[in-house]
């Protein structure tokens, strides 16, 4: 009875500021789904065809279903599919498609009883997952290749997770701890800010990229003002790391900008007191001249306030040429606007000149504000298709390349 005392409440606050305060006070998003975590079911066959739309050539298949939360995905060297579901405080394993029916063979939970769990990673026999408060690993065993039908994976973890750093500034606004291994060997993670826009008390710890060895030793700061980057991959051939961010609220339909900036180390991405292109940040801008001035701009403006969340860069050739060398990247979907943005999967262009350009590449979760789905994450497969987790329905959606029409 509480929850749903709770969720009268909240309708009847978002009804009063949709309705009755400016615009930049309007909340227009999946309320349970924001506050609470939880979905809806995964939309029927029928209304998926009349509504999901990929570009000619892909087609769309729902992978898996029945997955509560659904965030970031990592594929295993045998080829299952681990999900973090933060809401569960879990990792599930998706079995890979053996059978060939289209769909993954079935899902256990590999680690469970953590705190949020949000990133994952795999590397050297360990799953690095990234809990609100802490890097955490335990050793994992990706078990045998199998393609038979019936064929279990035989992948499981052993002994119990082990809190390499168990003081990560834990909770507030931005309580996902993305964690992926770079190139040099190191486990970069992000911590975003605790609140909209404020001065931090840490601001070592908080709106950062921190950086570890990979026992967790050697914490250090690689780059600092990222309000909120869950997102982040490193682009193939020149091993430049670039990062989503979701720009601050409560200024407006369509300000500021929601952000891919390239990281570089020591690098200052402007909040508190930037937005945007050094635009000065109304509440934190003012005698912060100079340090706007040295602010990094972003290097490509998605929409004000449709929160990209992941991304990955398209590493495979099972694609036609004007996606390889590309990046994929999930728009969660914006709740601070008076008409919902976002809410699909679009894929970003590195132009002749270094400009970058977006194309739509998964649409139709959201249309005439009615809303079916939210995409959290996208990788790449060892098949060279797409997989796109949707927290809101607890879809993983398949996208692949079989030839234009």
């Amino acid at each position: 009875m509480k929850r749903i005392g709770l969720a009268i409440a909240a309708v009847l606050v978002v009804g009063a500021c949709t309705w009755l305060l400016p615009e930049r006070f309007a909340v227009n998003a999946p309320i349970r789904n924001s506050l609470f975590g939880s979905g809806i079911d995964a939309p029927e066959a029928k209304l998926v065809e009349q509504r999901m739309r990929v570009p000619d050539g892909f087609e769309l298949s729902m992978w898996a279903e029945d997955l509560k939360g659904a965030r970031v995905l990592r594929f295993t060297p045998t080829g299952d599919l681990l999900v973090s579901s933060p809401v569960r405080n879990s990792i599930v394993l998706l079995e890979r498609d053996a059978d060939g029916d289209g769909r993954s063979d079935g899902q256990r939970v590999l680690v469970s009883d953590l705190q949020n769990p949000y990133g994952i990673d795999l590397t050297d026999g360990w799953l690095y997952i990234g809990e609100t408060g802490a890097l955490t690993r335990i050793a994992f065993d990706p078990g045998l290749a199998y393609d038979q039908p019936g064929e279990k994976s035989g992948a499981h973890t052993v002994g119990e997770p082990i809190r390499l750093v168990s003081d990560i500034p834990a909770g507030g606004n931005h309580w996902t701890r993305t964690v992926r291994f770079g190139p040099d060997g190191l486990v970069y993670m992000h911590v975003g800010s605790s609140c909209n826009v404020c001065i931090e008390d840490d601001p070592r710890r908080r709106a950062v990229m921190l950086r570890f060895n990979p026992d967790g030793s050697g914490e250090e700061t690689f780059a600092t003002g990222l309000r909120n980057s869950v997102g982040f991959d490193w682009q193939p051939g020149t091993g430049d790391l670039y990062a989503t961010d979701n720009g601050r609220d409560l200024l407006g339909d369509d300000f500021p900008p929601c952000e891919l900036n390239h990281l570089v180390q020591n690098g200052f991405f402007g909040w508190p007191v930037a937005n945007g292109d050094r635009v000065p940040d109304p509440d934190q801008g003012e005698g912060q001249e100079a340090r706007i001035e040295a602010s990094i701009p972003p290097v490509f403006a998605f929409g004000a306030h449709n929160a990209p969340l992941g991304m990955t860069f398209i590493r495979g050739d099972a694609v036609p040429d004007d996606y390889r060398g590309g990046a994929l990247v999930a728009l969660h979907g914006s709740w601070n606007r008076t008409k919902k943005d976002g809410y699909k999967v679009v894929s970003l262009h590195w132009n002749d000149g270094g400009s970058i350009s977006a194309r739509d590449f998964l649409t139709g979760f959201e249309v005439d504000e009615d809303v079916i789905g939210r995409p959290a994450d996208v990788t790449e497969g060892p098949d060279g298709a797409f997989y796109i987790s949707d927290d809101y329905a607890g879809v993983i959606w398949r996208v692949a390349y079989i030839g234009a029409s």
